[in-house]
């Protein structure tokens, strides 16, 4: 697969998507690594939140962003929904890394806890995931996500429901 053979999404800006017939002959973790290599595109939501896939590992993920001005909410900070969008899409794409070809597996709930406010100031962050437990039906993982100066931000679990595509 590479960027030349995937299909324009419905967005507005028209970013490539991969198929969901292309998607079911690879492992979570080899089309993960497509992603963070940059042999696929980054999904949409990546760019429209300024955060992008960098590193896949047998069940674990990491993701790096930047929060900014465009995230901020009515109170001056950035709107907590930023971190929780990282740290779902961080912690299910952690579950997603240990699937096989032909198995798809969707976010059934997901907590995020708050620790200190994001503002633009905050720089770049990272988001780290791991599975906890990886069942035939039922995983779950963590994730933090951390400032550049090293500090926690937001934490979370998910739990992913898993089943063939």
């Amino acid at each position: 697969m590479t960027k030349e053979s995937t299909n324009a999404s419905p967005n507005a800006s028209n970013a490539p998507v991969i198929t969901a017939s292309e998607m079911k002959h690879l492992s979570g973790f080899d089309f993960l690594t497509a992603i963070a290599s940059g042999d696929l595109p980054q999904p949409p939501i990546a760019e429209l939140m300024d955060f992008r896939l960098t590193e896949v590992g047998a069940g674990s993920v990491v993701f790096e962003g930047r929060p900014g001005p465009q995230h901020y909410n009515p109170i001056g900070s950035v709107h907590g929904g930023y971190a929780a969008t990282v740290l779902d899409s961080v912690m299910a794409c952690a579950v997603h890394s240990t699937l096989p070809a032909g198995t798809g597996y969707t976010t059934l709930e997901f907590k995020v806890n708050f620790v200190r406010a994001l503002t633009q100031e905050t720089g770049k962050v990272r988001a780290e995931s791991s599975v906890i437990h990886q069942g035939s039906r039922i995983a779950t993982s963590e994730g933090r996500l951390f400032g550049e100066d090293g500090k926690l931000y937001a934490h979370g679990t998910t739990t992913c429901m898993i089943f063939p595509m």
